[in-house]
């Protein structure tokens, strides 16, 4: 049995390294492949990567009209791979008991190029942010098993005709609460995600910038500070002290690279090992990532996210997508730093961002019955 995934984005090549686990936990002896339209994944233990890949400034941000980051990828040539990634589906398409399309309708649109039977999931649209619209409708009914993010979403599509699925969201799926070494080490704990993309790096200052400000008032704090995969260590230790911030490192633990000491008390970990346990057991977020922020959501962890734009186009998105689950901090970073203690000595407002999170992304599981359907239509 083989299978191709297509996925369009960094959270959504983590999402299908979930989905073919569990595919493998059903049927051991199927081939799961991805083509990922957006960047190239790192290297994962359930997919094998195949047809043509290349990373793009914008790292799949192009949505919503971001017309620069829609130029830097014409010059840095994704005409091209577009044409090339379409002309392998059209080629190699057959070979494949099912294609599943993971992330936004243009995934889908290009994984039905391959003429197999094609299930999609969709993890960006939402009738709280943006509903799928007339010609996005078009393209789901053309999908033999249609999966979506949350059952407002699935509702809204059922009255207009597109038979569709919402078991939970994949997403929640995504870090095991059970992952050992648990990295913080004082309260409150504080989790940073600077995200997956090019940009990282730089957000990364921004994020200890803020907690540095706070670390004054909140004796023995605990920041763990949380590298993505494919990004480089060495990079964030000079940017970090390009900056100006002492970094510490260690090559003891692979899993924690380095420390940076705010005062006697309080320290930032960076950490390289399962997000799993850092979310579960944070007090508080502070993510400018997307899926890991909802990954964190969903586990009921109050968001803040950074913005030195309060009208920045992704934040906006994702408060629709998470509601108040999210706090949006802005201006200065002594202004953010402000925003933050109000929120972590706000524990009434905490458990209502909780309560949020977990009824806006829903609960775990989803990825067990959409891996079912996956081998079930493989197998026909």
């Amino acid at each position: 049995m083989r299978i191709l995934f297509v996925s369009n984005g960094n959270g959504e090549a983590a999402i299908v390294e979930r989905l073919a686990k569990e595919v493998l936990a059903l049927y051991p002896n199927a081939q799961c492949e991805q083509l990922a339209l957006v960047g190239i994944p790192p290297d994962n233990t359930a997919t094998l990567p195949v047809g043509p890949q290349r990373q793009l400034p914008s790292g799949g941000l192009i949505a919503m009209g971001n017309f620069r980051n829609i130029v830097r990828d014409l010059r840095a040539g994704l005409l091209g791979l577009t044409f090339a990634q379409r002309a392998f589906l059209r080629k190699s398409g057959r070979s494949y008991q099912a294609v599943v399309a993971v992330g936004d309708t243009y995934a889908l649109l290009m994984a039905l190029q391959a003429g197999s039977p094609t299930i999609y999931v969709g993890t960006a649209k939402s009738v709280y942010v943006a509903p799928y619209g007339p010609g996005e409708r078009t393209i789901l009914r053309k999908a033999v098993s249609v999966f979506v993010r949350d059952g407002a979403t699935a509702d809204d599509l059922r009255a207009k005709g597109v038979a569709c699925e919402s078991p939970g969201n994949s997403i929640a799926d995504l870090y095991d609460p059970d992952d050992a070494r648990p990295p913080y080490a004082g309260t409150p704990r504080i989790l940073m995600l600077p995200g997956s993309r090019e940009d990282a790096y730089d957000r990364c200052v921004d994020l200890v910038q803020i907690v540095r400000r706070i670390a004054p008032d909140e004796p023995n704090l605990s920041g763990v500070l949380s590298l993505a995969p494919g990004l480089s260590q060495e990079r964030f230790v000079r940017t970090l002290e390009t900056a100006g911030f002492t970094v510490l490192q260690d090559d003891r633990d692979p899993h924690i690279p380095f420390r940076i000491a705010l005062s006697a008390s309080s320290v930032i970990t960076g950490w390289r090992g399962p997000l799993g346990a850092a979310i579960t057991q944070a007090t508080i977020v502070l993510g400018q990532a997307g899926t890991a922020n909802e990954a964190a959501a969903a586990a009921g962890i109050p968001i803040l996210a950074y913005d030195s734009d309060e009208h920045g186009w992704y934040r906006t998105r994702q408060r629709g997508l998470l509601g108040d689950a999210v706090a949006i901090l802005t201006g200065p970073f002594e202004r953010a730093a402000e925003q933050m203690k109000a929120i972590l000595r706000n524990p009434d407002q905490r458990d209502r961002m909780s309560q949020i999170g977990r009824q806006r992304m829903g609960g775990r599981g989803a990825s067990k019955v959409i891996a079912h359907r996956i081998v079930e239509i493989a197998q026909r």
